[in-house]
């Protein structure tokens, strides 16, 4: 069981002081995903991740996707925020993600 602390919005929009709460993720499971694709309806937003056995140039074997989320746009938000915050701590830490895999290619 660990505990996390959230921040509660007030009647005026305003965030709250952070409160600690609980979670069990005794059932968690992890797995590794180099690829995900983006979808959604007009109520959720459905993100598939998989494995690309080639991820340099286009993929010649489909990219079997092994895990999806489908959450709605509220959480999905809230998780984009996570996420730029958690990357940009790291960027500060470590430098610049290149995300474009030809960029990162070193010439021989």
């Amino acid at each position: 069981m660990s505990t996390e602390f959230l921040n509660p919005v007030n009647d005026q929009s305003q965030p709250s002081p952070a409160v600690p709460f609980k979670f069990d993720d005794s059932k968690a499971t992890a797995s590794y995903a180099n690829f995900c694709r983006v979808s959604g309806t007009p109520e959720e937003v459905i993100i598939d991740f998989g494995l690309n056995p080639q991820p340099v140039g286009l993929p010649t074997q489909p990219i079997a996707v092994t895990d999806r989320i489908v959450t709605s746009f509220y959480t999905a938000k809230r998780m984009l925020l996570a996420l730029q915050a958690t990357i940009a701590r790291h960027e500060q830490a470590f430098g610049d993600i290149e995300t474009e895999v030809q960029k990162r290619l070193k010439s021989q």
